[in-house]
């Protein structure tokens, strides 16, 4: 199986996507394969696109591995491409050499709309079963009550600091955001290099300035988007360092080069240093939750349903998500980790804690919040906000 360096996971620019609503005008043609009534023959190959640490033989660490036991099981030999991107992810999808893509929330809606993705039949997976309720039929892979893959893992972009640098814990993203703590720490801030983190601006805003009428933070009029902007631009100047690689936000913290920023918990768990910390802040946090999702393009249909299904499996959901620091997608999977407080600790199956979450989706034009009395803007308008927020 080919694989790559481990890198950090970047949600990077995308085109212009029309809205999801709008399928039929998204493809020049209809979908390419209707979900199957069955898992036929086994094809004997299965092409897999995914981020780092999602497709694991053994090749990077010996003890990680939960593909040879699907090759022993299935006779499907599994050959896998990691990204570092999301748009990366996109263009790779579009060749036609990958049967299954494993796709954050940002991605999954733009492979539904220009046809490189197909609905699924979940009833030929028969782990979907063990899945968390609130994790199914999402916002993100669902569309027109069609299941176009199935979930991975989540987690939450949270705040991360050093104890040293606060009197107090921070209860709130004013600790990244708001100008008199920014000065205190300026230099040593961090910011995720993505431009879904205008996300988590607009998160921020939509609890401390509710005039603004911001009720989902991918949904932002050019008003409000000019908000989000204003603020990331005013904190610019007291970054220090965007991250994406998550192993150098590692060492950043570990140095002491970055005192405060967002994150996520396998970067903090992995820090060897006592003084740093996360937390949940009051205002929620934005969030992701993967999909396995197959191409309209697949050659191999069955090995690709049989492939899905395995990594639902509680032993491979378990092994794959706590390798690569996420919360599992159902309590069998909890039951199977070799660390037993992992679930606890990256609160899996706590649909209160998933409630403060806000998962990743691609802004369209069409409102995510409901709105038809305005266009909201859409991703390519983000990115070229992003570029014009580092300068």
């Amino acid at each position: 199986m080919k694989n790559t360096i481990r890198k950090g996971r970047v949600v990077a620019a995308c085109l212009t996507l029309l809205s999801v609503s709008a399928l039929s005008a998204c493809g020049s043609e209809e979908k390419k394969t209707a979900a199957a009534e069955e898992v036929g023959k086994a094809e004997g190959q299965v092409s897999i696109l995914a981020w780092p640490g999602y497709v694991e033989d053994g090749t990077n660490d010996p003890k990680v591995d939960w593909v040879s036991d699907f090759e022993k099981k299935t006779g499907c030999q599994v050959t896998s491409k990691t990204y570092g991107t999301s748009d990366e992810a996109f263009n790779l999808a579009k060749s036609g050499e990958y049967d299954v893509v494993a796709a954050s929330g940002d991605l999954s809606l733009r492979l539904i709309a220009s046809d490189e993705a197909q609905a699924i039949n979940t009833d030929l997976v028969p782990n979907y079963a063990n899945v968390y309720d609130f994790l199914k039929d999402t916002e993100w892979n669902t569309v027109d009550g069609k299941n176009y893959g199935v979930p991975h893992g989540y987690g939450a972009n949270l705040l991360m600091y050093n104890k040293k640098n606060f009197a107090k814990k921070p209860t709130s993203w004013g600790a990244v955001f708001d100008k008199q703590t920014l000065e205190k720490n300026k230099g040593k801030v961090t910011a995720y290099d993505s431009p879904i983190y205008i996300a988590d601006a607009a998160l921020y805003l939509m609890k401390t300035q509710p005039d603004l009428g911001i009720k989902n933070p991918y949904a932002l009029d050019q008003k409000q988007l000019d908000a989000a902007v204003a603020l990331l631009k005013e904190q610019r100047q007291y970054v220090g360092e965007y991250w994406s690689d998550y192993l150098k936000e590692v060492q950043a913290f570990e140095s002491g080069d970055s005192v405060v920023g967002t994150t996520w918990q396998v970067i903090k768990n992995n820090v060897k240093n006592g003084d740093v910390d996360v937390t949940l802040p009051s205002e929620g946090a934005t969030a992701w939750n993967d999909t396995w999702m197959m191409s309209s393009h697949t050659k191999n249909p069955n090995c690709a349903y049989l492939w899905m299904d395995h990594i639902l499996s509680p032993e491979a959901n378990a092994q794959a998500t706590e390798y690569f620091g996420e919360a599992p997608n159902s309590p069998e999977a909890c039951a199977k980790t070799t660390d037993p407080k992992h679930c606890e600790t990256f609160h899996a199956g706590d649909e209160e804690y998933a409630k403060q979450l806000w998962f990743w989706r691609t802004p369209v034009k069409e409102c995510l919040d409901g709105r038809t009395d305005v266009e909201c803007t859409d991703y390519a308008a983000w990115t070229e906000a992003w570029t014009g927020i580092k300068g």
